[in-house]
């Protein structure tokens, strides 16, 4: 009888899973996690101050009360702010102009206006002109007003009275000499003006070439309570009073008119708008 190679196998396995069974060994997967760590919190970006917003501040900083007259520094700093700013900048666009345009009552131009901030040193306020618009000659009693046109064309007629206390022989009876200091045509984008208590043409009448915007600061704001009222003017030429009282050379005449005050004409009455562009934030005092 031949005899049967013999196989190696392991004799426990054998009794439990007999003669000739296979040995499987299964392999153990491993699993592994990886576990990513949130990335560092970025520190947070301050928040640029929109130019609406700096120049409230500035305004803060420079008006400090009624009598508050800007040094030069200070007047240069809110014309560099006022010559940066553009209409979109107040919340104008592309449109503006041809929806001042509309603004026609019964064949009229009406002006509109929209104040954007007021305190008792200053105001921030918007005019909207279509065109042929006016704002009669009017004056700003102890006031320095900054005028940055944002959209359109406007011309400006300007004067300073001759002596503004009025006692040196300018004035008749109902009348007081003025020089003039501005009688120009303006064009947006274009340098801002400004005009003081009692110079840089401080009575002044707008005239809207084309529809147009412009932004005021005016500081301190006009005010009933603290005798900032305001006055309207009719100005005629120095001619028509050849024979006043104070002389002025012939080739200066043209740069010269009398001045009447007047009730408040009838085109002076504007039209009220909220404010809905860019907000400022308040800072606390």
């Amino acid at each position: 009888m031949p005899v049967e190679a013999a196989r190696l196998v392991n004799p426990k396995k054998s009794e439990d899973m007999g003669e000739g069974s296979r040995v499987i060994r299964k392999k153990k997967c491993k699993r592994t996690m990886t576990v990513v760590a949130p990335p560092p919190p970025q520190p947070s970006r301050p928040k640029v101050p929109t130019l609406l917003q700096k120049l409230y501040l500035a305004c803060r900083a420079v008006f400090k009360g009624p009598e508050t007259i800007p040094c030069p520094a200070d007047v240069q700093l809110l014309c560099r702010i006022l010559d940066d700013m553009k209409p979109e900048d107040v919340g104008l666009s592309s449109k503006t102009q041809s929806l001042i345009s509309e603004n026609v009552i019964e064949g009229k131009p009406r002006v509109t206006s929209s104040t954007i901030y007021h305190c008792e040193n200053f105001s921030l306020c918007m005019f909207f002109l279509p065109a042929t618009a006016v704002i009669p000659l009017h004056n700003h009693p102890g006031m320095t007003v900054f005028n940055k046109l944002l959209l359109g064309k406007m011309h400006i007629k300007a004067y300073d009275w001759v002596d503004p206390s009025g006692l040196d022989g300018s004035t008749t009876a109902s009348m007081r000499l003025a020089r003039l200091k501005v009688d120009s045509i303006f064009t947006a984008p274009c340098d801002t003006s400004v005009l003081y208590p009692t110079w840089g043409g401080n009575i002044h009448a707008v005239r809207a070439e084309t529809p147009c915007a412009f932004l005021d600061v005016l500081g301190p704001p006009y005010s009933k309570k603290d005798g900032r009222d305001g006055s309207y003017y009719k100005d005629l030429p120095y001619t028509a009073f050849s024979n006043g009282t104070k002389e002025v050379v012939e080739d200066e005449v043209a740069n010269y008119g009398w001045l009447e005050e007047i009730e408040m004409p009838e085109e002076s009455e504007m039209d009220y708008i909220p404010y809905l562009g860019p907000q400022i934030m308040e800072a606390s005092r």
